[in-house]
């Protein structure tokens, strides 16, 4: 498996990137570590992880999964893995982390990276983001930004200082950003530039076929300003299988967990999921090669984030890797997307 650097960071990742957010309510430990290790097996070395996984964020079983992989690592060889952890904003209602402190302060963020090293039994991590942006801004599932809900927010200015304070401390060795938008990115960027701080090294959004609103304006931000996509639901939620197409109620996160995938349940998700489902059975593929092969093959993709619920289902994710996307394969993709746009942003 191809290794690439991050942003413009000493850290090189593999092209997949293991997302775990399932293991500790979908997945037991043993389960869970049983994925590290076919992951490790394959090539990957990049482990992506939050502080309120698992997912959906509960009390009960908050920082469960940063446990379970901290249990794994003991019997790895440390320098051989690239760790990202995650630290929650404010604005979600998820007072039982860090007793509802959740602004991006020096403070608040010591306390969210010390909890995180203490759970995954390391003592630094590799890449550390901001788990969605502190102030106001649409996001899962959201796609307006409304000005009326403007409300006070740590700076960005004070926030790269403080994770300019962690890596000097050692406890971090770089930060990147997720669920952002541009202004946000280029804010960040310019900020660090100006005052002579670490800059982002990468952005961990959503994007699949049914959202490639990272396409519109992030791509250019990250390409010229030198931050790494780490594009996360490639399958939507498992949306893009098409198993929700053929039985409504499926066994899967949508349905386990109603409200949770609430961005697709929207109006025109279902006929775009069907037009994809029809191009990958014209060419031979399942739905979910095709879009995780879309996604795989995309010029500003450093690493993509994948989930799985059992082994199997990592081995498929895994096997489309090695599909090719033809010119004539993307052009169809793009003639959908032309016609059915974003109805997951």
């Amino acid at each position: 498996m191809q290794r690439r650097f991050l942003g413009n960071s000493d850290l090189q990742v593999s092209e997949i990137c293991l997302g775990t957010m399932t293991f500790g309510q979908q997945n037991s430990a043993a389960e869970g570590h049983a994925q590290l290790d076919r992951a490790l097996a394959a090539g990957i070395n990049f482990i992506d992880t939050a502080e309120m996984y698992p997912v959906p964020p509960r009390a009960a079983s908050c920082g469960r999964t940063e446990e379970i992989i901290g249990s794994w690592l003991r019997g790895q060889a440390r320098d051989r893995l690239v760790i990202a952890s995650k630290a929650a904003g404010p604005s979600r209602g998820l007072h039982w982390i860090r007793g509802g402190a959740h602004a991006f302060d020096y403070g608040s963020l010591r306390s969210a990276v010390e909890g995180s090293l203490r759970r995954l039994q390391i003592d630094h991590i590799d890449l550390y983001q901001l788990h969605w942006p502190a102030r106001n801004q649409p996001m899962f599932g959201q796609w307006q930004f409304d000005p009326a809900k403007e409300h006070a927010a740590t700076p960005i200015l004070e926030t790269i200082e403080a994770l300019a304070r962690l890596m000097r401390e050692g406890k971090i060795r770089h930060y990147g950003l997720s669920n952002e938008h541009p202004w946000g990115v280029m804010e960040f960027v310019r900020l660090a530039r100006e005052n002579g701080l670490p800059r982002p090294v990468s952005l961990q959004n959503a994007y699949n076929l049914l959202n490639r609103v990272y396409e519109n304006g992030l791509a250019e931000v990250c390409h010229c300003e030198g931050l790494s996509l780490l594009p996360y639901s490639p399958l939507a939620f498992g949306v893009l299988s098409g198993k929700y197409l053929r039985d409504p109620q499926a066994a899967g996160r949508i349905n386990e967990f109603p409200g949770f995938g609430q961005r697709y349940g929207k109006a025109g998700v279902a006929p775009a999921v069907g037009a994809y489902v029809e191009l990958a059975a014209r060419h031979g593929l399942t739905p979910t090669q095709l879009a995780l092969a879309f996604v795989y093959s995309r010029w500003f993709v450093a690493s993509t984030i994948i989930g799985a619920t059992s082994v199997a289902q990592l081995d498929e994710n895994l096997a489309a890797l090695a599909l090719p996307v033809s010119p004539a394969l993307l052009a169809e993709v793009d003639g959908i997307h032309l016609r059915h746009g974003n109805p997951a942003p």
